[in-house]
């Protein structure tokens, strides 16, 4: 009576087996869905931070082209990111406030990724007429950049004024980049090989530097995955 009982019962058992193990295989890539990071176009940010020529896009935002000069006086363009994960931030090198801890943590976050050719560092100077070469070089030195890695750089200031407004979404929508107007922001933009936006953060938190690294986590499973 067991046994007949046992038998009729293998196939029950057999469905609740599969049952489940879909079930599970459903819920872990539901979960692998929500854990991939969000990919920012304007109209997910503050409006105040998108330049208007720009606000109506929705989708497939990208980083614009740059040509800029850096530390040791080469010129640097999106070509020297591409295929790279990057963060990218806007300072000056007279700044006595935030850029300090700014720098800082971009150091930290350096030594960091020392051994991952995959993440590399853009900073754009907001006073590129003090902001020389001579000037960042000096800059670098003391802030432990490595050339490899990290790109600390100057240009017409319209251009890094355009990036910051147009593709980072990084300062508030005062001026239009002129020689009287003054990009200030704490913000660590984190970008990927795609050149496109997946995470804002304050570059003056250390819990904010944590977030990175768990986004760069989550962004190099994206990629593992494809």
């Amino acid at each position: 009576m067991n046994l007949h009982f046992f038998k009729k019962s293998i196939p029950t058992l057999i469905f609740l087996v599969v049952f489940s193990i879909v079930g599970i295989i459903a819920f872990y890539h539901i979960l692998k869905v929500d854990k991939k990071l969000k990919v920012y176009s304007p109209s997910d940010v503050n409006p105040k931070l998108v330049d208007p020529t720009v606000k109506h896009v929705r989708n497939n935002h990208k980083i614009a082209d740059f040509s800029l000069v850096n530390q040791n006086g080469k010129i640097i363009t999106n070509k020297d990111y591409e295929g790279k994960i990057y963060i990218a931030d806007f300072f000056f090198t007279r700044c006595q406030t935030i850029c300090i801890v700014m720098a800082y943590n971009m150091g930290e976050l350096q030594e960091y990724y020392k051994n991952d050719d995959d993440i590399m560092f853009l900073s754009h100077s907001v006073t590129p007429v003090m902001d020389s070469v001579p000037v960042l070089k000096e800059y670098a030195i003391k802030k432990g950049v490595v050339d490899k890695k990290w790109n600390v750089t100057t240009g017409p200031k319209k251009h890094i004024y355009d990036l910051a407004r147009k593709s980072y979404f990084a300062v508030l929508d005062e001026g239009e980049g002129d020689e009287n107007d003054f990009i200030h922001t704490e913000q660590f933009v984190l970008i990927d090989k795609e050149r496109r936006i997946r995470g804002f953060y304050d570059g003056t938190k250390k819990e904010d530097m944590e977030k990175v690294k768990n986004d760069i986590k989550l962004l190099k499973v994206e990629y593992a995955e494809d």
